[in-house]
This record gives C-alpha cells, sequence and structure tokens, in this order.
C-alpha cells in the first residue's frame, strides 16, 4: 500500500503532467524524494469528464518508476486514447484523474480464483488481448461470468473465449483519485 503522501504525489505528478502537456506540449520533469515511487511500477490513469470517461490508457507490466508511468500514462489518458479526442485546455478544470496502482499478472488457473471487486482481469489468445479494472466490474454490478465475458469483448475475442482456450490473467489495483485527496 502506498502512503497517502505518496497518492497525493502521484495525482500531482498526474494533473501536471497533463496541464503542462496540453498547454505547451512538454513532458514536465519531477523530482522524487520518494523511494517507493521510484520503484517499478504499473498503473493505468482514468480520466473523467461531468461523470463520463474521458481517457484511460496504462501499462501492465513495470518497467518504470511508478512516478514516470503515471505520467506517461496520465499524457496518454489526456491525448492519445483512441476512443476519445485530445483533452482540450478548456477541459481542465473539469477532469478528474483517478491511478490504479497494479500488482504483478498472475496467470489464472481456475477461474474460481476470480474474486470481483477485487481483481482486474487481462484476457489473451492469439493477438487479442483485453484489460479491464477491478473497479469496471463493481460499477456495472457484474458477477464473474459476465466480467469474463466483457473482458474478451474488450479483446475483440467472442464472449464466451475464457471458456474456449483464451489465456487469463488476474491482478489488483490500489486504486485512488482527487475526489478522495482533494
Amino acid at each position: 500500500m502506498l502512503s497517502d503522501v505518496c497518492r497525493a504525489r502521484l495525482l500531482e505528478i498526474a494533473r501536471l503532467s497533463i496541464e503542462e502537456y496540453v498547454k505547451n506540449r512538454k513532458k514536465p520533469k519531477f523530482e522524487v524524494p520518494e523511494a517507493e515511487l521510484r520503484e517499478l511500477g504499473a498503473a493505468f490513469v482514468t480520466l473523467t469528464h461531468k461523470g463520463q470517461l474521458r481517457g484511460c490508457i496504462g501499462y501492465t507490466e513495470a518497467f518504470k518508476p511508478l512516478y514516470q508511468t503515471v505520467s506517461n500514462c496520465a499524457i496518454s489518458s489526456a491525448t492519445g486514447d483512441p476512443r476519445f479526442p485530445p483533452v482540450t485546455a478548456g477541459e481542465l478544470d473539469e477532469i478528474e484523474i483517478e491511478i490504479s496502482v497494479l500488482s504483478p499478472l498472475k496467470k489464472v488457473e481456475n477461474v474460481n480464483e476470480i474474486e470481483v471487486g477485487r481483481h482486474g482481469l487481462m484476457i489473451e489468445k492469439g493477438f487479442r488481448k483485453g484489460l479491464l479494472l477491478p473497479q469496471v466490474a463493481t460499477e456495472y454490478g457484474w458477477d464473474r461470468d459476465t466480467f469474463l465475458a466483457h473482458t474478451c469483448l474488450k479483446a475483440g475475442l467472442p464472449p464466451d473465449a475464457w471458456q474456449k482456450g483464451a489465456t487469463i490473467y488476474l491482478f489488483s489495483a490500489e486504486i485512488f483519485g482527487e475526489r478522495e485527496h482533494g
């Protein structure tokens, strides 16, 4: 678990990264004294505008320090999510940020291991891959089978692909946002 100080710092990094990039097309540099944030970390940054999804990009594998992962994902969520036009400077004050810091992926041997509300899922088959964060199933009130089916659909696979040879991974996430830190 990250300390409240580290959570607040990551939210600040995400906010400053988005603002600097949207306004000036530059990635800010950060001094990060917190050792915890300099460790390799996987994360997703989710942006909402007036309660609606506005962007969500992340990395499932930890290959950069957590603070850099969050900065990069924040910028990508604001400007590179193909489902949405880039965030504009006029929207910045209304964008809310949520960060999900991911545990390492664990291959699922038995779907009974999956706990809705606790685990996120990644499903892959061939070149197709789809991921849903733990909070998605909770927000929609899905049971395990529905969660698996929607993760398959996110990968561009038939909803029953999880029963037909797709590889399933689970992960947990430490989820926090500006609402609880603002």
